[in-house]
């Protein structure tokens, strides 16, 4: 007997695997691998997400209409532009599964996010990768490698793991040097961490033309990772082909009801941007401390170099391992060398700390 044989590119696909969750003997684990909220998420948001218990036998809001309500009176949206999605997980692969097949190409940058390669492979498309210059997207490179096969292009900014960025300014000139025919797609994860003046989302960009998208999640800021909860804003064309290729029920009542409550509730999402905001440079000060190097981040996360020898980056993820502390290797981004830690609360980091002073000068 023979086995049925998937379509071109699916066996290129490199499976995509999560932060880990556990230490095997461990009595208190301290998860840094997600970039998940470092507080959890607001007790609003979990009152709305239970109170939908007794509703478990409905369908939900196939429109995702008071979410979509919501989203845009918090940012000031049109809230026929907006999608919502079972994360933004989904919507990268919808925009690849609409815009792009075999011999179309998907750039992103060297270090960009692996779900946009993993996508272009699952539509048959061919993913290219841009080099990056000092660990951010390159606008030059991007331009130099785009062409009459490019359908879309990804950039996430802020991008992880390396938690650059680039600015409104270099955004723009990317999509006025992009080929006509290219969809833009501005992953925009980590924007409510960004405290710059010169950062964009993209929202005026998808505001002023036809040819770019937004995408935004609810797992980082408001902490609800568990229930995969994104959005895209999008030129109306943009909407219509998502809706057209999306489930019809792709977004859960639980996740719509306490996403909006999440929304509302602004007094928390500040006060997990100050808690990022105090906790991201001291820990960056205590690594330099420890003659480790990291990047510079506009995230919720560092990304940490380790030397090589005996205090490398395999040798540190199993020193944390048995102080029960679970960072991200990243060498699948083709960063060997590097960790990447999320701000968690003070205990945890202050834990960090302690646990790296101790495996440095061991």
């Amino acid at each position: 007997m023979t086995s049925p044989v998937p379509r071109p590119g699916v066996m290129e696909i490199e499976p995509y695997v999560g932060g880990k969750s556990s230490v095997a003997g461990a009595a208190r684990v301290i998860k840094l691998s997600s970039n998940e909220g470092a507080l959890g998420p607001s007790r609003r948001a979990m009152e709305a997400y239970a109170a939908q218990a007794a509703s478990l036998h409905r369908y939900p809001d196939g429109g995702a209409s008071a979410l979509r309500d919501a989203i845009a009176r918090r940012f000031g949206l049109d809230p026929a532009r907006v999608v919502c999605g079972a994360g933004s997980d989904e919507l990268i692969a919808l925009l690849v599964k609409a815009y792009a097949g075999p011999g179309d190409e998907v750039l992103y940058s060297q270090y960009g996010f692996v779900m946009y390669p993993i996508s272009a492979h699952a539509a048959g498309a061919t993913p290219v990768k841009a080099p990056e210059t000092g660990f951010r997207t390159d606008v030059d490179a991007m331009l130099a490698m785009a062409g009459p096969r490019t359908k879309i292009c990804f950039v996430a900014n802020p991008n992880n793991p390396t938690g650059s960025y680039i600015t409104a300014a270099e955004l723009r000139r990317l999509r006025e040097g992009l080929p006509a025919h290219t969809l833009l797609a501005v992953d925009a994860a980590y924007a409510e961490y960004v405290t710059r003046n010169d950062y964009g989302a993209g929202l005026e960009l998808v505001e002023a033309r036809d040819d770019v998208v937004m995408l935004r999640t609810f797992s980082k800021i408001f902490a609800l990772g568990g229930l995969r909860l994104g959005w895209a804003y999008a030129p109306a064309g943009v909407v219509d082909v998502l809706n057209r290729v999306r489930g019809p029920f792709n977004v859960s009542s639980a996740a719509q009801a306490a996403g909006v409550a999440a929304l509302e509730d602004v007094a928390f999402a500040d006060a997990a941007r100050a808690h990022n905001d105090a906790w991201l440079p001291w820990f960056a000060g205590q690594l330099a401390a420890l003659g480790l190097a990291s990047l510079p981040s506009v995230g919720n996360f560092v990304l940490v170099r380790f030397p090589p020898g005996a205090h490398d980056a395999a040798a540190a993820t199993a020193h944390l391992a048995r102080d029960g502390i679970i960072p991200r290797p990243v060498a699948n981004y083709g960063l060997p060398d590097w960790i990447r830690f999320t701000i968690g609360t003070e205990e945890e980091m202050r834990a960090v700390v302690a646990s790296l002073f101790a495996f440095m000068k061991a």
